[in-house]
């Protein structure tokens, strides 16, 4: 079997292709296992220093607008395509053509590659929390929310979702979409997304590096760890299709925590660490994306269908350590 990641090289990505090679085999699209043989890293930017440790894992530079190499790409019936590439919200909200064409046009060359295929195969579209926004947003979201996305990312996830239930619906696809908190804590450097504060609050001092904080203390924020996040995405990828009903998308569980709960997360789980210092310094632009955004998103579909979910924001400090530090 064939599994084509877009967005592969990135963190999650190669998280999860990984994981995929651990486990050996996914459900194809008739729900039997199947060995997978290939897993396709997918990426506009190929990393100059991306180390693949296993033979299966085949980076493939490209433009995800482009139909023609996505055709070449998914070829043969026994596929699945896990969609995580993306114009992050910040990157959305400063150009929108782009925005469109990878987010929109991106997200249709795909779909339209699968569709050619014929055999229905299994695809998984990472959506977000960005999809709500507004009024409908002060609170607790749930998968019964309206949607109402204040910035660009968000409409562009929200149509994605859209375009999954109809290519579904039409016999197309076994489609599914994976609504998104702030997954953290995202190694490395700070990407365009206006929630990267969730992770550069931790990722930082645990470095040694002191950070400017673009939001006051008291925001709250929907967080998932990036072992639950990866781990919800193939169980949402393996189950029946029959058991998502007509709307393919819902929310994977996150935890609902203050930036000052994660701050006490840090200095608890880290004591014996030298931590870099944390200064607050609101930043406007992040301010107006993040505030449009809910604090809290249910997750009764996901638990329903006994999706993981984090223990608590503890643990996931103690996961970053364990994985990236130690």
């Amino acid at each position: 079997m064939k599994v084509i990641i877009t967005g592969g090289t990135g963190f999650l990505g190669l998280r999860l292709a990984r994981r995929i090679l651990e486990r050996g085999s996914l459900p194809g699209p008739d729900g039997r296992a199947r060995p997978v043989d290939q897993i396709v890293l997918f990426d506009n930017q190929i990393p100059s220093d991306l180390a693949i440790t296993d033979w299966r894992m085949v980076p493939v530079q490209g433009d995800i607008a482009d139909r023609t190499l996505l055709e070449k790409l998914i070829d043969r019936p026994d596929i699945a395509v896990f969609h995580l590439a993306s114009v992050v919200s910040a990157g959305a909200e400063q150009d929108f053509d782009l925005a469109m064409r990878v987010n929109l046009d991106g997200h249709r060359s795909i779909l339209e590659a699968l569709r050619a295929v014929g055999s229905r195969p299994r695809y998984v579209f990472t959506s977000s929390l960005a999809v709500y926004g507004g009024e409908d947003a002060r609170g607790e979201v749930n998968d019964r929310t309206h949607q109402s996305p204040q910035t660009t990312y968000g409409i562009t996830k929200a149509i994605g979702e859209l375009l999954v239930n109809d290519y579904t619906r039409k016999g197309f696809i076994d489609g599914r979409s994976a609504r998104l908190g702030m997954v953290i804590v995202r190694p490395g450097k700070a990407n365009k997304a206006a929630s990267s504060f969730a992770s550069a609050v931790l990722r930082e001092p645990l470095s040694g590096i002191d950070y400017v904080l673009p939001v006051p203390t008291a925001t709250k924020v929907a967080v998932a760890g990036y072992r639950s996040v990866v781990d919800g995405l193939l169980a949402l990828h393996d189950l029946d299709g029959a058991r998502l009903g007509h709307d393919r998308a819902l929310n994977l569980p996150t935890l609902s925590v203050s930036v000052a709960e994660m701050i006490d997360s840090l200095q608890r789980v880290a004591k014996d660490r030298k931590l870099g210092t944390i200064q607050v310094e609101p930043d406007e632009f992040t301010l107006a994306v993040v505030s449009g955004w809910p604090p809290s998103m249910g997750s009764e579909r996901a638990a329903a269908l006994g999706l993981p979910r984090d223990e608590g924001i503890d643990a996931i400090v103690r996961d970053y350590i364990r994985d990236y530090l130690s």
